[in-house]
């Protein structure tokens, strides 16, 4: 008979450790073990059985994969937590016996860490980095909007402020962008960046009021690694499409005083980089044909089918990329100029804003060969006959729909039409508004008779299969277990229950779409 185990030696018990026990063994304290763990991408995890894991106590405990741990001893950056403590308490003794140049030296002397190697840890592909950019690049456009205060730096304003441009300029540079919604939390923005799309939200330009309830502590470790990533991703990015980094503009104006005005001299360089409003210097391509792709015979129609699906959806595209091409587009003092000239511009279109606003544009409002002018808010003083006034709504339906839409619907006093989100996907038996069902097929563009054709000519076979399924459905459901029928039951108790929202929902569309006629008959 072989000897018994003692309980907690083998099994579960021996894959995860407590917190306390992890700071013991790496001797660190708590501020530095979760700053660790954010930099490395450790989270706590939760076990299965508590109790087997906790030698039977069922006390409520942090546990973390022990490997994890044994990983994290092993990190460079660990030398460096415990260098920096003994650096502040020398520093403190220093200061304490009133030894300045001994303070001096250790302050020249204090110890740097980078995190290079954690990003190439985390992220051992370029891929990788870009499929995991959503949440960093949402977090440094947070901190570029906030205010230097006594916890938050004003290096990290700036830093996150500077990798937002860069970033901007790219999508300008490679037309990357794919979507635009405004919404209440802020400004939603969607590119395509080597075929994965990469989704973040920029905060509305209103003044920030610091909540008292967060803690700073663990967003600004969150923000140390996430700069570091972006600038990484930044460089990559510049380098595909051939520009120069640091980025740099393409004319060097001289400094005037009215340019001083805005800003100090040594911040032109960078004011002038956020205003988006010039291209970047490029690096000269080396010599060698553009690729050409190569067209092959098709062998059946599944395979036409997809060539024209594929064909149609390259030429949307196009359209796409091209949207404000033929538009010069005037911003006035009231809307939020930097997301409307980062949208414009991406979408290659040409704008300008006063010039006692802000640095950066390149012609001014009486100029006559302005097509649109964006406005906020009721017209007022002169008016110019050859432009349009519209609000900044029409824009970015104009993006979601891939064409640019109507300006009738859009001129200062008039109701906006329904601005619906292109985030949203609608599953099976979804309430889709007629708006969004006009957007789908716009994005879509496929023909909607020859659907109804097929509907209408299957209808009668549809009726058949569903009677039969019905007759086999109760038969199946008198067979099955109790357990399949109870989950069965709450499937179709779900159905049921959607199908009635739907149909509340379409009853108050149809009772709103009766009053506005009426309306219109009543002004009439």
């Amino acid at each position: 008979m072989g000897k018994l185990r003692k309980k907690g030696e083998s099994g579960a018990a021996t894959l995860y450790i407590a917190r306390n026990q992890a700071l013991n063994k790496l001797q660190l304290s708590l501020p530095d073990f979760r700053r660790l763990c954010i930099l490395k991408g450790i989270y706590p995890v939760e076990p299965k059985n508590k109790k087997k894991v906790n030698k039977g106590s069922s006390a409520n405990r942090t546990y973390y994969y022990i490997k994890d741990i044994q990983w994290l001893a092993h990190e460079p950056v660990l030398n460096k937590f415990r260098e920096f403590k003994s650096f502040l308490k020398k520093l403190k003794k220093a200061i304490g016996k009133e030894e300045p140049r001994t303070a001096e030296k250790l302050e020249e002397n204090k110890p740097v860490y980078t995190l290079d190697h954690i990003v190439k840890e985390r992220y051992p592909t370029f891929i990788d980095a870009i499929r995991d950019l959503d949440d960093a690049l949402s977090m440094v456009v947070l901190f570029s909007s906030l205010p230097q205060t006594d916890k938050i730096e004003g290096k990290v304003v700036k830093n996150c402020k500077r990798l937002y441009v860069e970033f901007q300029h790219y999508i300008i540079a490679s037309k990357s962008l794919r979507k635009v919604f405004f919404s209440i939390k802020g400004i939603y923005y969607q590119a395509e960046i080597s075929g994965h799309p990469v989704t973040w939200i920029t905060p509305h330009s209103f003044c920030q009021d610091m909540p008292a309830d967060v803690d700073f502590r663990i967003m600004l470790t969150f923000i140390e690694f996430y700069t570091t990533l972006t600038g990484f991703v930044n460089f990559k990015l510049f380098n595909t499409v051939n520009l120069h980094y640091p980025p740099k503009l393409t004319t060097t104006e001289t400094t005037s005083d009215n340019d001083n005005s805005y800003c100090q001299e040594s911040e032109l360089e960078s004011e002038g980089l956020a205003a988006l409003s010039r291209s970047l210097l490029t690096v000269p391509k080396e010599s060698g044909d553009d690729p050409v792709i190569d067209e092959f015979p098709l062998e059946t129609e599944t395979e036409d089918e997809q060539a024209q699906k594929a064909k149609n959806e390259q030429e949307s595209l196009d359209r796409l990329l091209n949207l404000f091409s033929e538009c010069k587009i005037f911003l006035s003092r009231e809307v939020p100029r930097e997301s409307l000239v980062f949208i414009i511009r991406s979408f290659g279109g040409e704008v300008s804003w006063p010039s006692s606003l802000a640095l950066g544009s390149s012609f001014e409002e009486t100029d006559e060969t302005i097509t649109h002018q964006i406005v906020d808010r009721p017209l007022q003083g002169h008016r110019f006959l050859s432009r349009y006034y519209i609000q900044p709504q029409w824009m970015a339906d104009s993006v979601n729909y891939r064409r640019l839409l109507p300006v009738e619907d859009y001129f200062p006093g008039v109701d906006l039409p329904p601005h619906l989100s292109p985030f949203v996907k609608e599953e099976e038996g979804d309430y889709i508004p007629p708006e969004r069902q006009a957007m789908l097929e716009e994005m879509e563009e496929e023909p909607i008779e020859e659907d109804e054709k097929e509907e209408a000519d299957d209808a009668e076979t549809k009726t058949e299969t569903a009677t039969m399924t019905k007759e086999e459905r109760n038969l199946a459901k008198m067979v099955m277990p109790k357990k399949n029928k109870r989950l069965l039951d709450k499937i179709e108790y779900s159905k049921r229950k959607k199908a009635s929202q739907v149909k509340k929902l379409q009853e108050k569309r149809k009772a709103i779409d009766e009053q506005k006629t009426a309306k219109k008959i009543k002004t009439k």
